[in-house]
């Protein structure tokens, strides 16, 4: 009976419960989208780090890292990467000779990391050979000594396709020794401090030139086929080669796993103000209900309903009214995410910006379905809060002088 009668109350006032409604909907797909914007973004950011430059783990010798020394490389690096691909959840792996090095053309020059990379290995590992915007990746047979090179980068030198690049680069035995390689291909990635920093050789043209080893390794890059599995296949890996380094991509780049853990608190806390500010004008709105059926509800008192029934009926037309935009809210919003999920949103009128900072120009907005839930349990919690005060307001009414008082 009392859920009949909130709910026939709830409509009495037709405009105001619609406004109500509207504002609660429109607060609530705003906020999502919002959320599953900034967190869509973030997550395309560390997968875009972990194809490009980063992989789920690399291993290295534990001084390598210091100050990126050819000299702490890897021995037998083949046996080390056959025994890591025969791992659980290893899709790929390829191996590295990477270091500082100088990159001058006739006109500049200009510090770059330098990576020598196994082509074939190392598509499985990266996506640089999806990322050509010209040539090729290392697939034509040239004189010279291949080399692709960001297009930041080749903007900064003046270069181009084809174009001869000299390497200047310290070798094993700590003397600067030079090699001149030729353009052959131009990736472009959603990292302009990576395209402009960054050119790849053949693995064993680097070796060839700083004298090391063709057999040994700086770091080695393992793919795996899902994510969630860093934490596992790296904590084998630390068994299997105690000697060595082996570093999951949050370790490597702690600050992405900070700004992620600090984005998954500010989704939350971001909902959550929004829902505090309309939780104000759900109040607001209640209590203008309350005060203009007065002499209804001091009537109701006056036949025998008691205050706890009269509470629970303001608490349900508080509740139906939050609840019932919550649902359409939160419907909205899903559905506004899953179309953009698919179709994406193009920011390419900031994309220099956004590219700056690791950022993909067309943005792909996703939460976790769980969300939802937990989103739903705020509107829940909120309509309970908000229902409270107009409810108690009720239940201070003297039957006897609320009866008289003018309609």
């Amino acid at each position: 009976m009392i859920w009949s009668i909130a709910w026939r109350n709830v409509w009495r006032n037709k405009l105001r419960s619609l406004v109500i409604m509207l504002a609660v909907i429109f607060g609530l797909v705003g906020g999502i989208f919002s959320v599953a914007l900034m967190n869509g973004m973030m997550e395309q950011m560390i997968t875009s780090s972990i194809q490009t430059q980063l992989s789920n783990i690399q291993i290295h010798h534990p001084d390598f890292l210091t100050n990126n020394d050819v000299r702490y490389n890897i021995p037998q690096a083949n046996e080390v990467a056959e025994k890591v691909s025969n791992s659980e959840h290893v899709m790929a792996v390829s191996q590295h000779i990477s270091t500082q090095a100088m990159a001058s053309t006739a006109t500049t020059g200009t510090g770059v990391m330098i990576i020598g990379i196994n082509p074939e290995k190392e598509a499985g590992v990266t996506t640089i050979n999806k990322n050509l915007v010209d040539g090729n990746y290392f697939e034509e047979e040239i004189r010279s000594q291949p080399i692709v090179v960001g297009k930041d980068l080749a903007h900064t030198l003046n270069a181009e396709l084809g174009k001869k690049v000299v390497i200047s680069i310290q070798n094993m035995d700590s003397m600067i020794t030079r090699g001149a390689f030729r353009i052959v291909g131009i990736f472009e990635t959603n990292n302009s401090m990576f395209d402009e920093s960054t050119v790849f050789v053949m693995k064993d043209d680097l070796a060839s030139l700083i004298g090391m080893n063709p057999k040994h390794a700086t770091e080695i890059m393992v793919r795996l086929d899902e994510n969630k599995y860093t934490g596992q296949v790296a904590g084998a890996l630390k068994k299997k080669f105690p000697k060595l380094k082996v570093q999951t991509w949050m370790d490597i780049k702690p600050e992405f796993e900070l700004f992620n853990s600090w984005t998954q608190q500010m989704l939350y806390l971001f909902l959550l103000l929004i829902l505090f500010g309309l939780a104000f004008g759900i109040v607001n709105a209640m209590l203008m209900a309350v005060m203009e059926r007065v002499k209804e509800i001091g009537m109701l008192m006056a036949v025998g309903m008691t205050k706890k029934r009269v509470f629970a009926m303001i608490m349900l037309e508080t509740i139906f009214l939050s609840v019932t935009g919550g649902i359409i809210g939160i419907l909205g919003g899903y559905a506004l995410v899953e179309y953009f999920g698919t179709a994406g949103i193009n920011l390419s009128v900031v994309s220099e910006g956004l590219q700056a900072v690791g950022y993909a120009s067309i943005a792909y907005p996703t939460v976790e379905s769980s969300y939802y839930f937990i989103v739903g349990l705020m509107v829940v919690f909120t309509a309970l809060i908000a229902s409270i005060y107009p409810a108690r307001k009720a239940l201070k009414l003297k039957p006897a002088e609320a009866i008289r008082e003018e309609a």
